[in-house]
């Protein structure tokens, strides 16, 4: 299915079939909604419809989640984006008019606010690389269950990052086709080192603030660090780059 008919027009911003909701105030389907009680905007791309409508009807379930934007293009993707401005982008790899790696990375040139989370059938390591390096802060593949859906929307929302187990696999495989001349690891101090550990397992600059015992404003100066010293471009390719060292010597 193209969508070709139903792409007629422009970009599907808000198309006003998605009603605005209250604020959540407690648990749906077992899956904890976001503590502030903050609704996520969510904007969709994808160039089947069915796949389209699926995706917002089950994301329109949850009170705490509103599709505020379709799109089945590219060019749909980048325009909608700017319109309606969404929290979370659940991104299509392959488009019609080219990738989706590209308009992350232009949405996120845009709107670096906009947390990008990949959807694909199948684990390509070039494109899982390519979406880390664009900006992506998750890469999920389509047999995916509903609830790891949510989960990933929630956790890059709050400034979280996630692989798939199947598509960690195949980026460890591909990253350790590159040069380990120098290991970054040893110009991370003792604290940037756990920093850098809890960041990989997804948590946020408040989550491991609290655990430290630090504040926010010094956690972002370490996640900067971080990423200045090991070469990453944002918090899930730190996270690709420590389970491929930890790989890398479990190995050696």
């Amino acid at each position: 299915m193209s969508g070709r008919r139903e792409r007629q027009g422009g970009p599907r911003a808000d198309q006003g079939s998605v009603r605005r909701r209250q604020p959540a105030t407690g648990a749906e389907g077992g899956i904890a909604l976001e503590p502030n009680g903050e609704t996520i905007r969510v904007m969709v791309v994808d160039d089947h419809a069915v796949v389209r409508e699926g995706l917002r009807t089950l994301l329109s379930r949850l009170p705490d989640l509103e599709v505020v934007a379709q799109a089945g293009t590219v060019e749909e993707a980048v325009a909608a984006a700017r319109e309606t401005v969404p929290s979370v982008i659940v991104m299509d790899v392959r488009l019609p008019d080219g990738s989706g790696v590209d308009a992350c990375r232009t949405i996120r040139s845009e709107h670096p606010e906009c947390r990008v989370v990949m959807l694909t059938s199948y684990a390509d390591e070039e494109a899982i690389v390519s979406s880390i390096m664009a900006g992506a802060s998750g890469y999920l593949l389509k047999d995916a269950t509903p609830d790891t859906l949510v989960s990933a929307i929630r956790t890059v929302h709050r400034g979280g990052s996630l692989l798939d187990p199947q598509v960690a696999t195949a980026v460890l495989s591909r990253m350790r086709q590159g040069s380990a001349a120098t290991d970054p690891w040893s110009t991370l101090t003792g604290q940037e080192r756990e920093v850098l550990e809890r960041v990989a397992k997804g948590e946020t600059n408040r989550q491991i603030a609290i655990d430290l015992h630090l504040s926010e404003k010094t956690v972002k100066h370490y996640v900067s660090n971080i990423l200045d010293k090991i070469g990453a471009d944002n918090r899930a390719a730190a996270a690709a780059w420590l389970v491929r060292r930890q790989m890398a010597r479990t190995e050696a």
